[in-house]
């Protein structure tokens, strides 16, 4: 089978019902034969913007490209990752993640979609104004 050439899909803005802020996808890759699951996608998060809360069937990987990211866990934890950090999310872990109040933030999200490509990522509730934070502005961190 000869190489396929994938047609650049157009950037997305993500709508408010999952993100908060100013958030764009360029998706990269998806299934493309029969089996296969990877999704990949870049994605640009304005000062500030972050998704809700949120958990995947078979975990994501996010690999930061630029920029400051945060990442909460529902246990209050906040973690910061830097450009050439990458952070895997377990499946089923509710997480949420974005950018610093003071810069863009850019990463590439990595999944697998489930067996049924709809139950891949459960969107919860937005997160609560004390959930977005800095690590060291809370009660608990870590790195």
């Amino acid at each position: 089978m000869a190489h396929k050439f994938l047609p650049k899909a157009p950037t997305t803005k993500n709508g408010p019902e999952q993100f908060t802020g100013d958030v764009w996808v360029d998706p990269i890759a998806y299934p493309q034969e029969e089996g296969q699951g990877m999704i990949v996608a870049r994605v640009r998060f304005a000062p500030g913007a972050h998704t809700a809360w949120h958990s995947h069937a078979r975990g994501q990987t996010l690999h930061v490209t630029s920029g400051v990211a945060l990442f909460g866990m529902r246990d209050g934890t906040v973690v910061e990752a830097t450009p050439g950090e990458t952070v895997y999310c377990p499946a089923g872990e509710e997480h949420w993640h974005g950018a610093t109040p003071e810069d863009f933030m850019e990463h590439l999200a990595m999944l697998e979609n489930a067996d049924d490509p709809a139950q891949t990522t459960r969107w919860l509730e937005h997160v609560a104004e004390g959930e977005y934070r800095r690590p060291g502005s809370g009660k608990n961190q870590a790195r």
